[in-house]
């Protein structure tokens, strides 16, 4: 099998990357480095740099692979900055991906793998939140991934294309190879764990007067390994004869954890203080996220194997103290 993963220099691209390598595919990298890093793309895979913008590259790449599928990592990711840049969001995460949908269905590349986001449901009516459920993004982030969403639903309606929309909870952690390394980084595991490591001052708590038990934030934590996994499960599902031809799932632990639960978890993993500064609420921040993976259970067996939140913890700050300089 060989198959594209656009954005697989970046943290979660490269994990599913080095997954395919591992499951015997042919895996070709494109990425434009602005965010991922070129050491983070496994030794095996093809790296190809570029711009999913950029028709011309892109055409040269899909026309020339043979691809039996694509995996569409690259996009903007940061919800504040969504907030005061959207026009950057809904090019790089909409317009771009367009190019690449037109391009798949011009040759005709029987599958793709879309990376969305559980912003997509806003403030949620429930929790833990189904797919099926209100999709109101209350940020530009979310709103770019939820417009590719209802493009995929057309173009599987007009076209027949055979896709999955994978939309993650918050993803976290490291494999021993691969960890997260964003500059600059807004994710809060590795920001609790550059204060532990003494690399930044304090961490930030955006708000502590949300409706939760103790005022900040709740969300699920997905330990990226097992991201990895349900891509490939997805991927093997879409080439069956027998599958849907439209899959939508939730990647989550099912599980919330709070702001504040999570600092004194990298407290209990690190055994370093960590200061906190509180701050006032983001624009664009809900309350509660925390996701229900049955759908994925039911159908394609999948379930999270890491669960617990300090385990998900030490194997992010077992990779910083490996990688004191990140990926590079």
């Amino acid at each position: 099998m060989k198959v594209l993963v656009t954005g697989g220099a970046g943290y979660i691209g490269s994990v599913v990357a080095e997954a395919l390598i591992e499951a015997g595919c042919a895996v070709t990298v494109y990425d434009n480095l602005s965010k991922g890093h070129r050491a983070a793309v496994p030794l095996a895979a093809e790296l190809i740099v570029g711009d999913v913008g950029n028709r011309a590259t892109l055409e040269t790449v899909l026309q020339n692979g043979g691809f039996d599928g694509v995996m569409h990592f690259a996009a903007s990711i940061e919800v504040a900055e969504s907030m005061v840049v959207p026009e950057r969001f809904f090019r790089n995460n909409t317009a771009n991906t367009l190019v690449l949908l037109e391009l798949v269905l011009q040759y005709r590349i029987p599958r793709f793998v879309f990376s969305s986001t559980a912003a997509l449901y806003g403030d949620p009516d429930r929790t833990p939140i189904e797919e099926s459920d209100p999709l109101r993004p209350n940020n530009a982030y979310g709103e770019s991934k939820l417009l590719v969403e209802r493009m995929l639903e057309w173009f599987h309606r007009i076209h027949g294309l055979r896709y999955a929309s994978l939309r993650y909870f918050n993803a976290a952690g490291a494999t021993e190879r691969l960890g997260e390394d964003h500059h600059p980084e807004s994710h809060l595991i590795p920001l609790v764990l550059e204060v532990a490591a003494g690399k930044r001052g304090s961490i930030s708590i955006f708000g502590t007067d949300y409706s939760t038990p103790d005022g900040t934030c709740v969300r699920d934590y997905i330990q990226v390994s097992d991201l990895a996994s349900a891509h490939l499960l997805a991927f093997e599902r879409l080439g069956k004869d027998d599958a849907p031809e439209r899959l939508i799932y939730n990647l989550g632990n099912g599980r919330g954890f709070s702001v504040r639960e999570v600092i004194a978890a990298a407290h209990e993993v690190t055994c370093r203080q960590i200061a906190v500064r509180e701050a006032p609420r983001r624009s664009g921040d809900p309350a509660v996220l925390v996701a229900s993976f049955q759908k994925i259970q039911r159908e394609l067996g999948w379930q999270p194997r890491h669960t617990d939140l300090a385990g998900i913890i030490e194997s992010a700050w077992r990779w910083r103290q490996k990688h004191r300089n990140g990926s590079e």
